[in-house]
């Protein structure tokens, strides 16, 4: 039956969360520390009361009742005196008594006036000296001085037994309030050892309380933490298969269960993931050498193509050398067509070829200034640029690590594509700027030709692409798509700014390391031919 019993228990328990284990361990130390509180409030208050007691009123009171006990023996002895000898003198330690006699009484009242039974004594005291001064000191402190009072013999006897009561009453009244000092004085020692006893045990319990909490931490949260960070960092290790061992109240234990379905999720994702890689790498290795192959095939077949050309332009041009104005006004014109057309598609390969190099042949990083970079390629330019009568000019350019071979084809790209689509009947005004941005340089070629319209700012970087036929403006429609290439492979982005209305402006960006982009391999052969 014992362990029937105790089996609903630990189930009930079992289910606890940490959140219910820490507002019930939470609310008994609030209740055992409020009970123990108000318990040493108590206490405190207790001994305070009791010391203010001793302190502010038994003590005062009993010396109060000496100094007037004092007061009245200082009169009955100037009393006595002035009544043997007659002389005043003996009348200044009466007058003093008196005084001070009242001031005793007064304080006395205000002292004990929550005490009737010292107040009784008090009364007894008041009423014998108030007899005794009545009946023998103030009838002889009347008399005149000089001489000796008769009264004082007389009453001498009857004044001897008033004064014995007087004494008296002054000796009860002090009998009393001594036992009550030490009554209070008792009570004091008994209240502080019982505060010293609580106050200890206060902090005993405090002390439990807090060795409880910290092992029930240790055993609730920390142990099974612990035990779920060494699991972890047995599975980040590497060991995907360890499993996670639910331990502690009923929250970690979900925790540690959805971490370990997390971890049997992960790893049918990994295995996965590990196919899908290695199909991913077959895949990749298929394309790199269907790649290279494909380069390979355009370098030949570009190469073999130069041979053919070269011949049908070289029998063009003999053609119309030889018969050019024997045959009829269509002949000339067919064979003008043919020459045009072989070395169009000479000009087109020889472009191709350049733009296949890019970032493959030309792949050769080091430190270059710029602004030489832009003085060689206007040398380049310098026929077209003194046809049109092109004002080029440039801010100070920045010194980058760059292929120079590309940085002369970009610049020389830009330049030229500048003074080309100039504006008829206008000088070409041509201005390169850098700035830095961040990390990168973003640089920008200003022209004031005929422009370009904003729907066609990303189709001129598109390889063949044309805005115009090929009787307006010659080219081969690859310029800015290399100019693209180039930037790319340094690590930068190229753009029309469609801001821009006055001409057109081409800005990119250069990073001043750009990333290594080895290209793949190609014939040392074809290329040297070429």
């Amino acid at each position: 039956m014992t362990g029937d019993q105790e089996q609903p228990r630990e189930r009930g328990l079992a289910t606890w969360t940490t959140h219910r284990w820490l507002r019930v361990g939470v609310s008994a130390s609030l209740a055992l520390l409020t009970l123990l509180g108000v318990t040493g409030a108590w206490i405190l208050g207790r001994n305070e009361a009791i010391s203010n007691d001793l302190v502010d009123k038994r003590s005062p009171a009993l010396s109060t009742a000496i100094g007037l006990e004092a007061a009245v023996l200082n009169q009955e002895t100037g009393i006595r005196g002035y009544g043997l000898t007659g002389a005043s003198d003996f009348l200044d330690p009466y007058r003093h008594g008196v005084a001070v006699q009242s001031a005793d009484i007064t304080r006395l009242t205000q002292l004990l006036q929550d005490d009737r039974g010292a107040l009784a004594d008090l009364q007894t005291v008041r009423t014998t000296v108030e007899t005794w001064q009545a009946r023998f000191a103030r009838p002889i402190a009347a008399a005149p001085s000089g001489a000796p009072s008769p009264l004082a013999t007389e009453r001498a006897a009857e004044g001897k037994a008033a004064f014995d009561q007087v004494r008296a009453a002054l000796s009860h009244q002090q009998e009393r309030l001594r036992a009550e000092r030490d009554r209070v004085r008792d009570d004091l020692r008994a209240t502080t050892g019982l505060r010293n006893w609580v106050f200890s045990a206060i902090a005993l319990l405090i002390v439990a309380l807090a060795a409880l909490v910290f092992e029930g931490l240790r055993r609730g949260i920390n142990l099974p933490l612990e035990r779920l960070s060494a699991d972890a960092r047995t599975i980040t290790g590497g060991d995907f298969e360890h499993p996670i061992t639910p331990t502690g109240p009923a929250d970690l234990r979900r925790l540690s269960g959805e971490i370990d379905s997390m971890r049997r999720r992960l790893v049918r994702e990994l295995a996965f993931a590990e196919e899908a890689r290695q199909r991913l790498d077959a895949q990749a290795a298929d394309l790199q050498r269907s790649n290279v192959e494909l380069e390979q095939f355009a370098y030949v077949a570009s190469h073999d193509l130069q041979e053919p050309l070269r011949k049908i332009s070289s029998f063009t041009q003999l053609l119309r050398r030889r018969y050019g104005g024997q045959l009829d006004a269509r002949a000339d014109q067919y064979i003008d067509f043919a020459v045009d057309a072989a070395n169009r598609m000479q000009t087109l390969i020889n472009d191709l070829l350049a733009f296949s190099r890019v970032g493959r042949l030309h792949n050769t990083h080091h430190s270059i200034r710029l602004d030489r970079v832009v003085e060689q390629t206007l040398s380049t330019l310098s026929v077209g640029i003194e046809e049109t009568g092109a004002v080029i000019t440039h801010d100070p350019l920045p010194t980058l690590v760059a292929d120079s071979t590309q940085m002369g084809m970009l610049f020389q790209n830009l330049i030229g594509n500048a003074v080309k689509f100039h504006r008829p009947g206008e000088t070409p005004k041509i201005h390169v700027t850098a700035a830095q941005e961040g990390e990168l340089w973003r640089f920008s070629v200003t022209d004031n030709g005929i422009g370009i319209a904003p729907e066609y700012a990303d189709k001129v970087f598109v390889i063949f692409q044309r805005l115009h036929t090929k009787d307006t403006y010659t080219g081969s429609g690859i310029g800015l798509a290399m100019c693209k290439k180039i930037v790319e492979f340094h690590g930068g982005t190229i753009t029309v700014d469609p801001d821009y209305r006055d001409g057109t402006r081409i800005t990119f960006t250069l990073a001043p390391q750009p990333p290594h982009v080895p290209g793949p391999a190609v014939p040392a052969e074809a290329e040297q031919e070429q």
